[in-house]
């Protein structure tokens, strides 16, 4: 078995002397595990830092063997270690995809919105919104989007205020009713009325990325990286805006 491409590091864990398990993510066969010969060499270090593009080939005698890469650069992303937002970045985009994707399973959606993001954080940009929409697409990716286009109960797209915690969707604060306490805020940077901005924003993700994908379906906690993270991106923007 044989694949050739280009992808993206992902992580990356030391194996023997001299080698490390290398995983990265492609467009066309989602994350794909490897080893790589040498890969702990201080001359390959820089090379196979998470986010990094690299040009690579992937063999295996069996489809289900780990199989070996051979690797080369192809495009660096310093920015990624320029700053300590961007490295929290980094490291949740990556912990999440390696926690949350099963290998070898493509999603090119997600990769392509997941390189965009990555070219963001490089280039020192503010990110944040980019970033919330991407947790936003891993969401739909895995089968667990949120509807937030119109009310649950009676499908207007007006004055649309909450979130069902259970099926994801949007309520209208008038349907709501005694209900209002039991249903999540819907952000204003999300299609709610009124406030709310990136805190709030990603209070709802996290709340479906934990209920379904960690606690539902992978049955362990989220990777820490991601509240690392938050905490970074929430610390100097108001609640209510950016």
């Amino acid at each position: 078995m044989e694949w050739s491409g280009e992808a993206s590091v992902m992580a990356l864990q030391r194996h023997g002397e001299s080698a490390v398990i290398l995983t990265v993510l492609t467009r066309e066969a989602g994350l794909i595990r490897g080893l790589v010969p040498g890969g702990a060499s201080a001359r390959r270090a820089a090379m196979l830092q998470p986010g990094n593009r690299v040009s690579l080939r992937w063999r295996a005698r069996l489809e289900e063997q780990l199989g070996t890469f051979s690797i080369e650069p192809a495009r660096a992303r310093p920015g990624l270690l320029a700053g300590a937002d961007a490295l929290a970045g980094v490291n949740a985009v990556t912990a999440l995809l390696t926690f949350a994707l099963p290998e070898r399973d493509p999603h090119p959606h997600l990769a392509a919105a997941t390189e965009v993001l990555l070219d963001l954080m490089d280039a020192g940009e503010d990110w944040a919104e980019a970033y919330l929409r991407w947790e936003m697409r891993l969401l739909d990716e895995l089968g667990f989007g949120l509807d937030l286009t119109s009310c649950a109960v009676t499908g207007s797209r007006e004055g649309l205020a909450y979130v069902s915690p259970r099926s994801g969707r949007a309520v209208s604060a008038q349907a709501a009713g005694d209900w209002a306490p039991r249903l999540l805020p819907l952000p204003a940077m999300l299609g709610g009325r009124g406030n709310g901005g990136i805190e709030d924003a990603l209070a709802l993700t996290g709340h479906f990325l934990q209920s379904r994908l960690a606690e539902s379906h992978a049955g362990k906690p989220l990777p820490p990286a991601r509240a690392r993270l938050v905490a970074r991106l929430t610390a100097s923007r108001p609640a209510s805006g950016w």
